[in-house]
């Protein structure tokens, strides 16, 4: 009566619950193309403050590209580390 249903996928218990499950079985992958974002955008950030003029959206527009760059810098960081920690398979 209170069999488990076959068709139903497996619970998924830690990290495994925070990314989708095709993101998480690549997850170095992600963490490396978050890291490359994030350098992209860092570089985006610097050449805005470079060339740009002394006016305020000049700042506004570099400050949006470097704080991008932080969240995709420290999100493949993080990336990086849970799937250093992460089990291997077998």
């Amino acid at each position: 009566m209170n069999a488990q249903d076959d068709n139903s996928a497996p619970a998924r218990t830690g990290m495994r619950r925070i990314f989708p499950p095709w993101e998480y079985r690549h997850l170095r992958a992600w963490a490396a193309a978050r890291i490359a974002g994030g350098i992209v955008c860092t570089v985006c950030g610097v050449l805005t403050l470079s060339f740009g003029g002394s006016d305020g959206a000049t700042y506004g527009w570099a400050a949006v590209f470097l704080g991008g760059a932080a969240l995709a810098l420290a999100g493949g960081y993080w990336e990086l580390t849970i799937a250093r920690s992460a089990s291997p398979r077998t």
